[in-house]
Order: structure tokens, then C-alpha cells, then sequence
């Protein structure tokens, strides 16, 4: 991975940057002013006794400290508000760009390691994104102007200091790549134990562990995953520990060594006081930024493995996504005639497709019930109608469209689902349902929660429909949370209904109620329901069964009992 495409994060703030950097580099040159003013300090003014320069040179220092201390607040505010400005556009990337992929990276991906990228592994970067384009800044501009003084004030010494830089530079790389190595453990475990409070502490995951005992293997599992956490930071600290303590141990033999070469008779007098004293905190100034450069390579290099882990997400191609030139459609102005020809799908890594070779031509207004057993394919369909996968060959039209030529935000206008699976948002029962059009009003939300038979029981709760659902909808049983669902679904008055499983989940008045109201609803709309109770379709204008992927019979519901088929085995 190229240091270049993270140096392109920060490409929108470049001149914000350089100012960091102008600001970073005024108070380098002010700040090595210093000991060229202790210097005359020592060998002028003190023995001279000259009062007068001394107050001088003592109200330079001074100046000098507070012009780099307001020189450094003003940097820390800049590159602070930078760096949180590029983790907001990582963070948001990676969102949107997730949103984007379709179910197949879902169903195979877990959801707790989703959330660690996002959460640990752009967390883990903050340090490094906020501060280290400032600190090489710094350290460099500090370090170079501090030799450029060093040399001007004695290039002997000089030579002395600078004998240390190439075994210190190759340590610090080698310390690098054994934390990088282990930061990408790290983030490994991480993800683990975030997947470990996914799946153990969810509503349904807790209802599990209780009814099947398993408390105590999962809390030793989450117990054994942060205990290894625990050794990787001790091994991500120690790292290189030992090779960088010797480093400082030289760095302060240094200004011994320099002591004693002044000592010397070759080099006696040849240097007054103030210059070695001088010196020897030019020394410590260089010492400090080129330890702080070695550091931060440190981190930039271990923090590659987490910049690895966000752009491997953002680098996911995405499967299902608008056309290049998406066909101008109003979705108001759609009829609802859905055609399927010749569709066959084969799920990611599966053997054998899911459907093979469908036909099925559903005029605008009408209905269509697909029936059969379960893994006949008829949830594919469904999948395939809404597109949340392409079909491997084949294509589905609706008023003639090719779905894949349409833009998924008029698709989605167009096809509304309403699944088996009840999926509700943790917020108020208004949300929930608001969440399908943003701009409905309260009394559109109640015209279809009565649509849908939930209007009158939210009424009568305490708090109305301001009542919150809870997590996953665990306020509510499973008839009612589907027919909020319903509901949700009903508000945006999709052209195409696609009901899979709808009422799977009502008792049989509530879903004798719901279907009449499915009835009326029905009426200018296709609707397309998938159902194991076929009492439920029997009313439907055409009926497919299928079996093992194929369409097996097709008609009405009079017509197929009367042929005797597999639909009259199913309805026995």
C-alpha cells in the first residue's frame, strides 16, 4: 500500500497544511535563536556585568518562548480540526461505501467485524491522522534548522552528534515492522471480540443463551479474546523497547562525550563556555525532534495495517449499483407490469442455482402468488424483483424497463417489500414508520398503520406512537411488529408490492383482517406474495408453484386443483 494514497487524504486540506507548516517553521528558526542568546549571556554579559544587555538577551529568551508557544497553539488547533476533519471523511467513506454493497458481502461478512473497521480500526488511527503530518513537520524544521545552527557554531562537535543518526535510523525501521505486524494482530482480535458482544449480547443472542445454557462458554470466549488483547499491547509497547532505550542511552553519552573531547588538551581553549554550553542544548534540541521523527515513523509504519484494513473495504467493488445512463423514469407514472424472462440465479459459491429459466409475466394491477416448499426459490425471486441481486442470466422488466437500467432510488420507489423477516428500527413507532418517507405527515402514518390493522392497538399504548419499540422491535410480538411493517411499507405506496411471507407471523383473524386490507390496497397495484398457507393466494389472479427452482405449474387457484398437480398435493 502506497504512503501516497494516504497522503491524498489530506490533498483537500493542503493549504490549511502549509500554514501548519509556515507556522511550525517560524517557530523552529525562533525558538534556535535561544542558545545563540544564552551564549552571549555567558560570555558577555555576565562577566562584563553589562546589566543592560543582559536584560536584553533575558527578554529575548522570554519573547522567544512565548512567540513559539502561541506559534504552537495556533498549529495544534489547525492540524487538530485537519486530522478530525480526514477520520469524518474515512469514517463516512467506508459508511456509504458499505451501503452500497450488496447482501452477498452481508451474508457472508460479520456484522461485529463491519463495526470494528469502522469503529477500532479508524479510532486506532486518530492519533497518527490528527498529529503526524505536525510532527514531522516540527521534528523536521527543528531538526534541520538546530544542525544548521549546530554546524555554524562548531562543525568539530558537529561531527561528533551526528555519528549517531544511521544506527538509530535502522533500529527505529526495525522496531517499525514488528509493531506493524502486531497492530494487525491486534485489530484481528478486536474484531473478534467486537463480534463476541455481537453476537452474545443482542436481544435474541441473550434470549438464546439463557434458554440454551451457553452463558458461561461465551463469557469464557469473550474472557480468552481480550486476555489475548491484553498480551498483544504488552508485545506492541515492548517491541523494540529495548533497542530504542539503548538509543537513549547514547543520545545522553553524546554531551559527555563532547564535555570530555572539550577537555582534551588538542581542543583546550579552543571553545569558551558559553559555546560548549551552547552547544550542548543545540544538542539536546536536535536530539529531541530526531527521536520524535524516529517515533513517528514507528507509528506511521504499525499504522499501515490499519489504513490496509479501511482500504480494503473502501476498495470492494460494488456489485449492484446505477447504471451508467439510467433510464428517466417517473416512478409516479409507472403502471406495475413486471415481466421475468428466461431469470436464473446461482448465489455466490453455491453449487447449483437458485432458479433456473423463470418466465412469468405479471400485467400492472394484477396478482401473482408463488407457492411451493421451502428452498422451491421463491424468497430468490422476491430478492431478484426488489434487486438485491442481479440475476446470473435473464432479466426483470417492469412497464418493459430493464431493472438494472433503472436508478436504485426510482426502484426503489417503484417495488415495495415486506419480508418474512421483520427488521424494526430502536426508536419510537412514528420513526419506524417515517423511516420509509421522511416527509409523511402524522396522519399519513396513521391512514397506513390502519391500513395495515396496527392503527387502533398503537393508539391505545401509554405513549401512542411515540412508544419505542425496543431493540429489534422486542416491544411488540411478531404479528404485530410485521404489520408495522406492513404499514412502513404501505406508506410509500409502492406501485409493486412484494409480500414474501407477510402474514407468516399473524394469527388467523388478524391475518384475515390484514388480507382484506391487502385487498383493497391491491386494487391499481401488482402485487406479488409468497406464501406457505395457500389459503392466503387463493383469490390471486395467476399462481406459479415451484420446485427446486422451476416454475413446475402456473394458472389459477380453481384451475391447478382441478390438474390435479403439485398444487393440489400442497393445498391437501
Amino acid at each position: 500500500m502506497s504512503l501516497r494514497r494516504i497522503g491524498r487524504l489530506f490533498t483537500p486540506y493542503r493549504w490549511q497544511m502549509a500554514l501548519v507548516t509556515v507556522l511550525i517553521a517560524a517557530s523552529s528558526v525562533v525558538t534556535v535563536a535561544s542558545p545563540f542568546l544564552l551564549r552571549a549571556i555567558i560570555d558577555t554579559a555576565l562577566p562584563d556585568k553589562n546589566l543592560r544587555l543582559l536584560a536584553v538577551l533575558v527578554a529575548g529568551m522570554i519573547g522567544i518562548a512565548a512567540i513559539s508557544s502561541a506559534f504552537g497553539v495556533i498549529q495544534t488547533w489547525i492540524s487538530t480540526k485537519v486530522g478530525q476533519q480526514v477520520m469524518h471523511g474515512l469514517r463516512t467513506s467506508v459508511f456509504a461505501h458499505l451501503q452500497r454493497q450488496s447482501i452477498a458481502f452481508f451474508t457472508r461478512t460479520r456484522a461485529g467485524e463491519v463495526q470494528s473497521r469502522i469503529t477500532n480500526d479508524i479510532g486506532g488511527m486518530e492519533s497518527v491522522v490528527t498529529s503526524t503530518a505536525t510532527s514531522i513537520a516540527s521534528n523536521l524544521t527543528t531538526a534541520v534548522a538546530t544542525a544548521v545552527a549546530m554546524v555554524a557554531m562548531s562543525w568539530r562537535l558537529s561531527l561528533i552528534s551526528l555519528v549517531v543518526m544511521p544506527p538509530a535510523i535502522y533500529l527505529s525501521r526495525k522496531v517499525a515492522r514488528m509493531r506493524r505486524a502486531i497492530t494487525t494482530e491486534q485489530q484481528r482480535e478486536l474484531a473478534n471480540l467486537n463480534v463476541s458482544i455481537e453476537e452474545g449480547l443482542s436481544v435474541n443472542a441473550i434470549a438464546l443463551a439463557k434458554t440454551m445454557g451457553t452463558g458461561p462458554s461465551l463469557i469464557q470466549r469473550f474472557t480468552a479474546s481480550s486476555a489475548r488483547l491484553i498480551d498483544l499491547e504488552l508485545r506492541s509497547q515492548l517491541a523494540g523497547r529495548w533497542r530504542m532505550a539503548s538509543m537513549s542511552i547514547i543520545f545522553a553519552a553524546i554531551p559527555a562525550v563532547i564535555y570530555l573531547a572539550a577537555g582534551l588538551p588538542v581542543t583546550a581553549g579552543v571553545m569558551t563556555i558559553g559555546t560548549l554550553v551552547a552547544f550542548t542544548t543545540l544538542q539536546n534540541n536536535l536530539f529531541r525532534p530526531i527521536t520524535g521523527l524516529l517515533s513517528t515513523g514507528v507509528s506511521v509504519i504499525s499504522s499501515l495495517a490499519l489504513f490496509a484494513r479501511i482500504f480494503e473495504y473502501l476498495d470492494l467493488p460494488v456489485d449492484i449499483t446505477d447504471p451508467a445512463h439510467p433510464a428517466k423514469i417517473d416512478p409516479g407514472q409507472v403502471t406495475g407490469h413486471v415481466r421475468l424472462a428466461s431469470v436464473s440465479f446461482t448465489y455466490p459459491g453455491a453449487d447449483r442455482p437458485a432458479v433456473t429459466g423463470i418466465d412469468l409475466d405479471v400485467p400492472a394491477g394484477s396478482t401473482l402468488a408463488l407457492v411451493g416448499e421451502t428452498g422451491s426459490g421463491k424468497t430468490t425471486l422476491a430478492a431478484l424483483i426488489a434487486r438485491l441481486y442481479d440475476p446470473t442470466s435473464g432479466s426483470v422488466r417492469i412497464d418493459g424497463t430493464d431493472i438494472r437500467d433503472m436508478r436504485l432510488a426510482d426502484l426503489a420507489a417503484i417495488v415495495g417489500v415486506v419480508s418474512q423477516e421483520t427488521y424494526l428500527l430502536h426508536t419510537t413507532v412514528r420513526e419506524n414508520l417515517r423511516y420509509a418517507r421522511p416527509e409523511a405527515t402524522d396522519a399519513e402514518i396513521e391512514d397506513a398503520a390502519r391500513a395495515a390493522q396496527i392503527h387502533d392497538l398503537i393508539a391505545g399504548l401509554p405513549d401512542g406512537y411515540d412508544t419505542m419499540v425496543g431493540s429489534r422491535g422486542h416491544r411488540f410480538s411478531g404479528g404485530e411488529k410485521q404489520r408495522i411493517a406492513i404499514a412502513r411499507t404501505l406508506l410509500r405506496n409502492p406501485r409493486v408490492l412484494v409480500l414474501d411471507e407477510a402474514t407468516s407471523a399473524l394469527d388467523t383473524e388478524t391475518e384475515r383482517a390484514v388480507q382484506q386490507a391487502f385487498d383493497n390496497l391491491a386494487q391499481g397495484r401488482t402485487t406479488i406474495t409468497i406464501a406457505h398457507r395457500l389459503s392466503t393466494v387463493r383469490n390471486a389472479d395467476q399462481i406459479a408453484v415451484l420446485d427446486h427452482g422451476h416454475i413446475v405449474e402456473a394458472g389459477t387457484h380453481t384451475s391447478l386443483i382441478a390438474d390435479n398437480g403439485r398444487y393440489a398435493d400442497l393445498a391437501a
